[in-house]
């Protein structure tokens, strides 16, 4: 199982969403920004890791708002783990995405998720999360 850690950024009454480019593996879908845990990595260690290398922000891992296990059709499961982020240090670029964007909870729905991702932009959305 690969087991991936990602942010839930949030700027006022904003989450940041970021979209892959045509050449990742399940090309110009919306997600939130994180990766894989690395061996003997922390998951907190490998999200600010990962946020360092994709947005160039030093961030403050908040707590862990939801873990959730998935399982792609044709085979391929992965435990993802969401952690809050309410503090960084840096301007955040974008450097890995085809586009970076501040998006309204209501507006979740809007954007292509990863299927992996789409329970939570529901709860995210209706106010149940964060």
């Amino acid at each position: 199982m690969k087991r991936v850690v990602a942010a839930l950024i949030v700027n006022e009454d904003r989450i940041l969403a970021c979209q892959r480019t045509r050449h990742q593996v399940m090309p110009l879908k919306w997600e939130f920004p994180g990766g894989k845990i690395e061996e003997g990595e922390q998951p907190r260690d490998a999200l600010r890791r990962e946020l360092e290398e994709e947005l160039g922000i030093e961030a403050t891992i908040g707590n862990e708002v939801v873990r959730i296990h998935h399982e792609y059709p044709g085979g391929g499961s992965v435990e993802l783990r969401f952690f809050e982020v309410h503090e960084y240090q840096g301007e955040i670029e974008n450097r890995i995405f085809r586009e970076i964007r501040w998006v309204r909870r209501n507006e979740l729905l809007e954007l292509d998720f990863l299927e992996a991702d789409r329970s939570l932009v529901k709860d995210l959305a209706a106010g149940k999360v964060l």
